[in-house]
């Protein structure tokens, strides 16, 4: 048996497509634990077919924590979700000392495996300069002032993400130091062990994994609830792969069609800066995501004799 006091986290993390809420389901059902959901849009209730919410049958087969719990016009960010997910964790952790979390948001994953950075105060005045420069310039003169700025944080972060390019820059002006300065210092102890898995599989077969993944939320009714959502575009929460693409042809800036082909490159691009951000991490135990999950569940009930002793 394990010890009440030693903690166990199983994170699964992984490319968008690749099987993550199914291995998550199958390792929570063998270790009788809740799955905790780190996906950074799934939590919004009204974005449902477009952030690949599990199915109705896939959500009854295990509890389930923050999908679908709050609204887009809630302000909801990754420094309140490390908060919250910690909190979770400690009562579940009364319950069952193994848990599940499952998700492909990075930055939300590192913030509960390993706590947020910090970063001082700056003018406010900063975003507010930026905001007006990415309305009448465009995100690629933010990406080229980051680039001169902070070469690291520029070729690390999700560069179409213009919250994030904003972020970064309003540390670099506001500090005069890169944003990259302020990352990776010593963090807040845990109270868990993770056990880091993650899914691949060749690019090819990801890329269509993707594609017919998209082809299926349209055929779900993606449009449709696009459109629901048009009107509150400007929320962060919307700014979003599957929305943003279908809003430019709501408003008669392309085709239906060319919209849905850029979903799927966007998505694809963004799952290529998935994987290098998880790649990062060396103790992430890589399977492909065809292997049988007896294979995964024995590595990880080894880890937890060895973490043990």
């Amino acid at each position: 048996m394990i010890q009440k006091q030693e903690n166990i986290l199983i994170t699964i993390v992984g490319p968008t497509a690749i099987g993550k809420t199914a291995l998550s389901l199958t390792l929570a059902n063998h270790f009788n634990s809740d799955i905790i959901s780190s996906d950074s849009r799934q939590f919004f209730k009204e974005m449902k077919i477009g952030t690949a919410v599990p199915e109705e049958q896939e959500l009854a087969a295990a509890t389930h924590h923050f999908i679908q719990d709050r609204s887009i016009f809630n302000n909801y960010n990754v420094g309140k979700f490390e908060r919250d997910s910690l909190e979770k964790l400690t009562e579940l952790f009364t319950k069952n000392p193994v848990q599940v979390m499952v998700g492909g948001s990075g930055l939300y994953v590192d913030a509960v495996l390993h706590g947020l950075d910090y970063f001082p105060e700056v003018d406010k005045s900063i975003r507010t300069a930026l905001t007006s420069e990415l309305k009448t310039k465009g995100i690629i003169s933010l990406q080229k002032k980051l680039k001169e700025l902070d070469q690291e944080t520029y070729e690390n972060i999700e560069i179409d993400n213009p919250n994030r390019i904003m972020r970064a820059l309003e540390i670099c002006i506001g500090t005069n130091l890169p944003y990259s300065s302020f990352k990776n210092k010593p963090k807040k102890k845990r109270n868990f062990t993770s056990i880091k898995i993650g899914l691949t599989a060749e690019r090819n077969l990801i890329y269509d994994r993707i594609n017919k993944r998209v082809d299926i939320m349209i055929a779900n009714g993606l449009i449709e609830e696009a459109k629901l959502l048009h009107k509150h575009k400007s929320l962060n929460a919307l700014q979003t792969v599957g929305y943003k693409e279908l809003f430019e042809y709501f408003e008669g800036k392309t085709s239906k069609e060319f919209a849905i082909s850029e979903i799927k490159k966007n998505t694809r691009r963004f799952a290529k800066r998935q994987l290098t951000w998880f790649k990062k991490d060396e103790k992430t135990k890589w399977f492909d995501y065809n292997t049988a999950p007896n294979i995964i569940i024995n590595y990880i009930a080894d880890s937890i004799k060895n973490n043990k002793n």
